[in-house]
């Protein structure tokens, strides 16, 4: 007879069921504050804790929504020089091209199956999307996000960011390129897009960071891509930087548009865990998808 348990398993937890000291704590872990270990440990110390904890874990097999074999595009695994070799994961829709591009960056662990997916909804919308792996230099995403986050955190900040811009400017160089770039990223990959606003200047023509942190005060005046910044309600080290940032983005003229989205976490927009909010999510990326159609097609 079968038992009553497994004929009738229980539901995954969502965003409302988990309490919010979990999700503050699994902000640390996910930044590295602490490891794998202590995050469960005290979890555990709360009311159906360490069930929480759990369900925060990536489940990556939900994070496709845009197949591999989707007849609306190619992707592939391209390798090119940074001056080392770098590696990436190119996705380009299907026509002769020339196309708008779009840089898609990795948060702090390297290039998962979350960011693949995203650079294939980048393709599908038309645009030639290339998704850095900024670990490769150290062997590539090793396929779990605790062995990449540490890989990430042992790589050299500059090195890694001037990856990431070397990897912008091949995907701006790509024969399939019509030369007008766009760069989205999240987490750290938000971050590192409002640097290369500021660094790359007139060479990138929009950007779309997710819960990123701000482009340095001194270099805002740089920046010549317009701008829409996506941030979650409950982010408070991502948020506190924000109102000194859209300051000095009023103060030198330039075109953005903030948008916080209530009752989300950080991460909202990863649909692998139950950080994730769909409606909020498909507006933020609708958001992105038409300031890139305005601004690179």
């Amino acid at each position: 007879m079968t038992d009553q348990l497994s004929a009738n398993p229980p539901a995954p937890l969502t965003q409302l069921d988990i309490d919010q000291r979990v999700f503050d704590l699994y902000d640390e872990y996910c930044h590295g504050h602490m490891d794998r270990r202590s995050f469960f440990a005290q979890c555990a110390a709360i009311a159906g804790g360490l069930a929480m904890a759990q369900a925060l874990i990536p489940n990556y097999a939900l994070a496709q929504t845009i197949s591999f074999t989707d007849s609306r595009i190619k992707a592939t695994y391209v390798t090119y020089d940074s001056p080392g070799k770098m590696r990436g994961y190119l996705v380009q829709p299907t026509g002769q091209g020339p196309f708008g591009t779009v840089l898609v960056i990795h948060e702090n662990r390297g290039l998962n199956p979350y960011i693949e997916d995203v650079a294939r909804r980048a393709a599908a919308e038309g645009f030639l999307a290339l998704a850095p792996d900024g670990l490769f230099p150290l062997g590539g995403y090793p396929g779990n996000d605790d062995d990449g986050r540490d890989m990430q955190s042992k790589l050299e900040q500059p090195k890694l960011r001037t990856d990431m811009l070397n990897s912008a400017k091949w995907l701006k160089a790509h024969a399939l390129s019509n030369g007008k770039l766009g760069v989205t990223g999240f987490c750290w990959g938000g971050g590192t897009t409002n640097w290369l606003a500021a660094t790359m200047g007139p060479d990138m023509q929009a950007g779309a960071p997710f819960y990123g942190a701000a482009a340095a005060a001194d270099t805002v005046a740089n920046i010549r891509a317009p701008l829409v910044l996506h941030f979650a309600e409950n982010d408070a080290g991502i948020n506190g930087q924000w109102p000194a940032y859209e300051a000095a983005l009023k103060a030198a003229g330039k075109t953005y548009e903030g948008h916080t989205y209530p009752g989300t976490q950080h991460g909202f927009h990863n649909n692998s865990t139950p950080r994730y909010q769909e409606a909020p999510a498909k507006l933020a990326w609708d958001r992105t998808v038409a300031r890139f159609n305005r601004t690179l097609k």
